[in-house]
């Protein structure tokens, strides 16, 4: 009797959806949202230039946040020992999407684009990725826990910058931070090591060096 068995991806077919993801991450407008974005329906105000600037700039570094989020979490998968682990990292990706394309597209309407320093930044991101799936799943969990707390960090802090009647930027910002928090708590539940303050306080300090290099590149 024939009985099918199901075939995993080979190295070279994963190394090859790994690029067609990192291209369509970088390339704007390369990534489709699965859902309508918050700020679909809502009015866009008529900032002043300064403003109008200002908020592109913060919405670029949300965008950045996205492309590493991207990167961190095809990373991860990469090098995920257990198969459920994997898939939760490709899952996260996969929500992680929406999220990246609302941006991308919020900057078109702000009349700016993503940062130059986005290659950079998934390249780094996608290495540090791999090398906490290399260590353990529950370091690579406790990454993506540490990771989204911080992000919840900084898009609190935009709420409170971003221009009063920037509706459309803040419905953005407000969905976003209720999603990856609960990324972060499900990592944890998942199995994820706390990371110790030490550590947290040195990726706090590449994230301020990323956040600043994309607000103005």
């Amino acid at each position: 009797m024939h009985q099918s068995h199901f075939q995993r991806p080979s190295l070279t077919d994963r190394l090859i959806g790994q690029f067609d993801r990192a291209l369509r991450t970088l390339h704007p407008g390369g990534i489709t949202a699965h859902r309508p974005s918050p700020a679909e329906h809502l009015p866009d105000a008529d900032l002043p230039a300064a403003g109008r600037r200002h908020a592109a700039g913060l919405m670029r570094v949300n965008h950045t946040g996205e492309v590493c989020a991207q990167a961190l979490y095809q990373g991860q998968a990469a090098t995920a020992k257990l198969a459920k682990v994997r898939h939760k990292m490709e899952k996260a990706a996969d929500e992680e999407i929406d999220h990246l394309a609302w941006c991308d597209e919020r900057l078109r309407q702000l009349n700016s684009q993503p940062s130059l320093l986005n290659p950079l930044w998934y390249g780094l991101s996608f290495g540090l990725g791999a090398a906490a799936g290399l260590v353990s799943d529950k370091a690579s969990l406790g990454f993506v826990a540490a990771t989204e707390e911080q992000v919840g960090d900084h898009l609190r802090d935009h709420l409170k910058r971003l221009p009063a009647d920037d509706h459309k930027s803040r419905a953005i910002v407000q969905t976003m931070l209720k999603e990856e928090e609960a990324h972060g708590q499900s990592a944890l539940r998942a199995g994820g090591y706390r990371f110790p303050k030490p550590i947290k306080k040195l990726m706090r300090l590449t994230s301020k060096l990323m956040t600043a290099s994309s607000y103005r590149i």
